[in-house]
């Protein structure tokens, strides 16, 4: 049994359950782009994924994965908007209903999204104890069963599937790189790879301000994130207990950028690779273009997973 919540065998599983369901997502290249990082980039465009996030498919795993019993409770989250829409749509699929506690000031195109795939939003005050008293007066009225969005084994296990097609499409990879939040995408993306291809190099991508899984890892345990500023809405949650001991001890490090290096990805992304990515996503090109990724020494084939494309186009940060 692994010492971690998730194995191998648990994303395999995984990837065999949300088959036909989620979509094996394209790998895109750009020669621009690998001139100005100085490697040859592979794009995992989860921004085509089903709901336009790779979130879809742990959503969809944890969701299936549910007893009959369990399902015909309906399911709860929290999020700020990824998460939300994929566990709609899970839910929807499965025919089984879905609450959703949502922060007031989450973009409203993911709201929207939410709404339109079914699941019944309830706003909250923008802070995690308001988000965790919404969620637990939700599940108080209707007992469904809470799927956290990202510290939840079943969870990490369908976003580690992300790592089992980016290895089968682009082979030979030196390293991968991801942005993290809360960390489940990291985390399954970091056992996937390391025991699929012992010695491939794993590195998260998080913005300065929003850096508490950077100074986790220097410190060596898990340091809160207090007050997160960031345009990379999607990476301002915490470390969570099943996340976290798989990125300290497999991830190599965390880079960090800065909002305008943020910016400057996002819209290299769109102009130059004509990927349209939000910009938690853009968070792992900026971190390939930075100048300390840049001095690595063998790490000439990286694979990036860009998580998501949901952008709210009345709020674009140019």
């Amino acid at each position: 049994m692994s010492q971690y919540a998730v194995d191998l065998a648990a994303v395999r599983d995984a990837a065999a359950r949300i088959a036909g369901r989620a979509k094996r997502t394209p790998v895109a290249t750009c020669t621009t782009l690998d001139h100005l990082a100085g490697n040859a980039l592979f794009f995992k465009c989860e921004q085509y994924q089903k709901t336009g996030s790779f979130k879809f498919r742990g959503a969809c795993n944890a969701v299936m994965k549910l007893s009959d019993a369990e399902a015909a409770r309906g399911v709860a989250t929290h999020s700020s908007g990824n998460f939300a829409q994929a566990l709609a749509l899970a839910a929807r699929s499965r025919g089984i209903p879905a609450h959703v506690v949502m922060p007031e000031n989450a973009p409203a195109v993911k709201r929207r999204a939410v709404e339109g795939y079914g699941a019944r939003v309830i706003p909250c005050a923008p802070a995690l104890a308001a988000r965790e008293a919404a969620l637990a007066g939700v599940i108080a009225e209707t007992g469904a069963v809470f799927l956290h969005p990202f510290d939840n084994a079943d969870v990490i296990a369908g976003q580690g599937t992300a790592a089992l097609e980016l290895l089968e499409q682009a082979p030979d990879l030196d390293a991968i790189v991801a942005p993290v939040g809360g960390g489940g995408l990291l985390a399954g993306l970091a056992i996937a790879a390391t025991e699929l291809r012992p010695g491939i190099r794993v590195f998260g991508a998080e913005p300065q301000g929003a850096d508490d899984a950077a100074r986790s890892l220097a410190a060596g345990h898990v340091i809160p994130m207090l007050e997160p500023k960031t345009i990379a809405d999607g990476l301002v949650t915490s470390l969570g207990e099943l996340t976290w001991p798989v990125l300290r001890d497999r991830v190599e490090s965390i880079v960090t950028v800065s909002e305008a290096e943020i910016v400057a990805a996002m819209r290299l992304a769109w102009e130059r690779g004509k990927l349209l990515i939000e910009a938690s996503a853009a968070v792992a090109l900026a971190a390939v273009l930075h100048v300390s990724f840049r001095a690595l020494h063998g790490v000439d084939r990286v694979g990036i997973v860009l998580s998501g494309g949901n952008v709210d186009l009345d709020r674009l940060p140019w």
